[in-house]
């Protein structure tokens, strides 16, 4: 069956070397609309994205999962000029965290569907627990009832996105 949703679902990479082209403002707008459409538990929508574009804030951010890692000399996000952060309000639903994935999941293949490069970065909530990232949560309004769930790095590949790996043969279990 051809459908260009299906394609763009089954050809999105995670690119993990990034230009410093900067992304065009409808692109990210479309990316960031589309993301809020994620199904949410009970139609709560409580995960909030905080969206970074700010060299400087982005390297800070980076650094902080790099510390996590316990790395201090490497870049986790690959040079990518923005990140989108997703977070979960663990006291708005029991779904929280499954909701916060479901954005995050949403924006990637959003980013994919409009020609935008992304990525999926662990640790958020490590790096948001630090006294740093707290301080950072706070000065976005958000308490601490928000859970870092996701880094989306996005931006403009340096080079061509991987080949995808071929799928294993018992992902779907038929009964």
């Amino acid at each position: 069956m051809e459908n260009m949703v299906l394609e763009s679902l089954k050809t999105r990479r995670s690119v993990r070397s990034y230009s410093e082209r900067p992304i065009e403002q409808d692109k990210l707008d479309a990316i960031l609309e589309a993301a809020t459409y994620a199904p949410t538990g009970m139609g709560r929508q409580s995960p909030v994205i905080v969206l970074v574009q700010d060299p400087e804030l982005v390297k800070k951010i980076s650094g902080l999962n790099a510390a996590v890692m316990g790395k201090t000399d490497v870049d986790p996000f690959y040079g990518a000029p923005v990140v989108a952060i997703v977070f979960g309000n663990k006291e708005a639903a029991p779904t929280w965290f499954e909701d916060a994935c479901l954005v995050a999941g949403n924006l990637l293949n959003a980013a994919h569907a409009v020609g935008v490069d992304s990525c999926y970065i662990y640790r958020a909530k490590e790096a948001f627990s630090s006294e740093e990232g707290l301080a950072l949560m706070k000065s976005w309004g958000l308490d601490e009832n928000y859970v870092g769930v996701a880094n989306c790095i996005l931006g403009y590949g340096a080079g061509d996105a991987p080949a995808a790996k071929p799928r294993k043969q018992d992902y779907v279990i038929r009964v």
